[in-house]
Formats: C-alpha cells, sequence, structure tokens
C-alpha cells in the first residue's frame, strides 16, 4: 500500500478508490456477484496458482469490498485490511490466526461480552488460556508473559469503563519478547487513534460502529502488515468464510466519508453532557478519557486526539435504579451498540457483559448502577434535558 499524501479528511473520501477505474462512477459501484468468469481456463488456472491478480470468487475477494479494504489500511496505516460479516467475525479470525491449542493470552482487564465469550470458548475447547490485566506498569505486564503467550489483546478505551491502555507500554513489553499486540479500536475509531502508528501489530474494529455510523450495517474490519493480512485472508478468512457482502461493504464506504465531521459533533456533544453529569447530584462518577479530571486524562492527550463520543456513568442508587432512569428517557433510545448518529443507551451489567460472570464483571469495574452513553450528533442541549429529567 503507497503512503498518501493527502490528510486524513481526503483520504476517507477518495481512498482506495479510482474513478475512472470504473466508468467514472463517482460513488463506489456495488459488485453484486458471487463470481467472476475468466477469459480461458488458462487464466482461471493462474489466478487460483496465484500467478495472476484477479477476482475469482467473492467469498475471496470482490471489488467492492477490496475498496473498503484499502481505505481501512490508508486510514489506520497499515499494510492491507479485512473486511468481515461482523465485528466479532473479526475478532474471531485474529484470534484464530494467532493461536493454537494449548496457547496463552494476555487481556487488558475489560473487554467486550462476546469478545469475553470467545476467549472462555477457546479455553474450554482448545485449552487457549487468558489473564486478563490492568496493564498499568511494565512488571505488570511482564510477570503474565509466559512461553505460549501467542498475543496481547487489548481494548482500549474499555468496553464499557472506559479506562485507557498506554499502548506505547505495552508495545514496548510486547516487542522485547516478540508477541504481537492486537488492538480493539471500535471506540475511537482510525480518526481519534492510530495503534499501528505507536507500534502494535493489529487493529481490530466493529465497523459497525462509528465506521459505518449510522445503525444500518453489521460488519467488522482488520488492518495489520500486508504478508500477515495475505496470510489470514488465504486461511482463516477464506475457510471460516465470515465475509461481508458487496453492499455492506457498500454501505461503509459512504459511512465513512463523514466520519472526521461525525466524530467531532460526537465528541463536542459528550464534553459538554459530561461537564453536566459531573454536577448532577445523583451522579456517583462519570468515566470519560476526555474529562481533564480523569486519571487516564495523560494516556489520552499522548495516543488520542480527542476523548470521543462514549460516556459512562454510575447514578446514586440500585440496579432498579439504573433501570429505572433509563424507563424514562424521552428521546434517547435504550439499545445497545454505539456510534450512531442518535444516542443510545444501555445498562452493562445485564445487557452487553451479561454474559461475563459477576464475580469477573466486579473486578472489571461494571457495577449494576454503570450505565454507558453513546452520545449521538441531536442537539446536545436535547441530549442534557432528556438525561437530567430521568436522573430527577
Amino acid at each position: 500500500m503507497k503512503k498518501s499524501q493527502h490528510g486524513f479528511e481526503t483520504n476517507v473520501i477518495h481512498g482506495g478508490y479510482d474513478s475512472k477505474e470504473f466508468l467514472g462512477s463517482l460513488s463506489t459501484p456495488i459488485f453484486q456477484t458471487s463470481t467472476f468468469t475468466f477469459d480461458s481456463a488458462e487464466q482461471g488456472e493462474k489466478r487460483f496458482a496465484g500467478e495472476e491478480d484477479g477476482f475469482i470468487y467473492s467469498r475471496l475477494g470482490n471489488p467492492t469490498v477490496r475498496a473498503l479494504e484499502e481505505r481501512i489500511a490508508l486510514l489506520e496505516g497499515g499494510g492491507a485490511g479485512l473486511a468481515f460479516g461482523s465485528g466479532m467475525a473479526a475478532v474471531s479470525a485474529v484470534l484464530i490466526e494467532l493461536t493454537k491449542a494449548n496457547d496463552h493470552i494476555v487481556c487488558s482487564r475489560g473487554i467486550y461480552g462476546c469478545t469475553f465469550g470467545l476467549l472462555s470458548m477457546l479455553e474450554e475447547k482448545y485449552n487457549i488460556t487468558t489473564d486478563y490485566s490492568e496493564m498499568k506498569t511494565e512488571a505488570q505486564i511482564r510477570s503474565l508473559l509466559k512461553p505460549e503467550t501467542s498475543c496481547i489483546y487489548v481494548e482500549t478505551p474499555i468496553n464499557p469503563t472506559m479506562e485507557l491502555i498506554d499502548l506505547e507500554l505495552v508495545t514496548r513489553v510486547a516487542k522485547e519478547f516478540d508477541i504481537p499486540v492486537v488492538v480493539d479500536n471500535t471506540f475511537c475509531s482510525p480518526y481519534v487513534q492510530k495503534p499501528l502508528e505507536i507500534g502494535c501489530d493489529l487493529v481490530v474494529h466493529s465497523a459497525t460502529k462509528y465506521i459505518g455510523g449510522h445503525g444500518d450495517v453489521v460488519a467488522g474490519l482488520v488492518v495489520g502488515k500486508a504478508d500477515f493480512m495475505q496470510k489470514m485472508a488465504m486461511s482463516t478468512q477464506k475457510d471460516i468464510g465470515g465475509i461481508i457482502s458487496p453492499f455492506d461493504a457498500w454501505l461503509l464506504l459512504r459511512g465513512l466519508k463523514t466520519l472526521p465531521v461525525r466524530m467531532d459533533r460526537h465528541t463536542e456533544n459528550a464534553e459538554k453532557v459530561v461537564e453536566k453529569l459531573k454536577n448532577h447530584p445523583n451522579i456517583a462518577k462519570v468515566f470519560y478519557p476526555g474529562d481533564p479530571d480523569n486519571p487516564d486524562y495523560p494516556i489520552m492527550k499522548k495516543q488520542m486526539t480527542q476523548g470521543g463520543g462514549l460516556i459512562s456513568f454510575e447514578i446514586k442508587g440500585t440496579k432498579e435504579d439504573a433501570q429505572s432512569m433509563m424507563n424514562k428517557l424521552s428521546f434517547i433510545k435504550t439499545a445497545v451498540s454505539l456510534g450512531d448518529t442518535e444516542t443510545l443507551i444501555q445498562h452493562p451489567a445485564t445487557m452487553t457483559h451479561s454474559v461475563v460472570p459477576l464475580e469477573t464483571r466486579e473486578k472489571m469495574g461494571i457495577t449494576d448502577q454503570l450505565i454507558r452513553l453513546s452520545v449521538g450528533l441531536e442537539n446536545w442541549q436535547d441530549i442534557w434535558n432528556d438525561l437530567c429529567q430521568a436522573l430527577d
């Protein structure tokens, strides 16, 4: 992949696509086809042998999907990208590619509920064990590494506690032992954080969230070095088959074009809501990376361009009080997912992280009073007024 001389805002619109190659179509065409024809039997042989570039079958590659993969690789600063049918398909492909039976993974102490479920399944079926760590110091990380450690898997910000992991610190230790670092960059998008530029090896996204941005597509993305991505494409992705459809790839290409504008507005709204929440008498704690009072704020300033659109907060009261508050909201929608134009609210302990055992949830800092808010693009005062009347 050639490094672009253009800025991020230009690359999200033009990267990975040349209209001259597609009859001048301004919008990337949707190649809604399962298979591709060959000019001759010999050409088919060469393509299957990898001696000639070209499309064979949409599970193995598709022009619309390729445009998306090239664009996300450009935006993340990686060698190549791969698109999947969901965020969990992307996470699963990476972890399956990196591990074998009896391996070991070091993971940030907080993690998305379904990723936790996948790691539990890998242990149950293949004895691939996982140690969860706060990753606050080099000594803490080193103490968990074993000869069979196959990767370090990090969420930052962590879902849903919004804790940050210092990626520079993690990669410094990982490189000593030649262990790949995988970062779930869903909460930030490449506009806010670029783990590969810090030294991490792989980035995964639930593209359903900020990449798509409109709540109308489920997809996943992975970016890394070209040789590793090629290996994963021709093994894990090809043989398991968790691919994205051309239409969903087109939706992500369309959503990406407004990513910088949307992220700026998400962050601007979130910052204003955070200040209000911090001063509300019924709020016990507020967790937001862009808050100067947050203990992780120095990490945010070092590796993120802004605080993003996700806020978590604890109310004073019980689980029932938290649920009651959510039920009293007017236009803010109770729903999982995040990064949509609409403001969404959810209760992690009983929703996205309900699969995590109570004792483990508590160690992760996920209490019954914790609520996660994905701040949308509406008028910020309207968002706050709805929250305020429900809290009151």
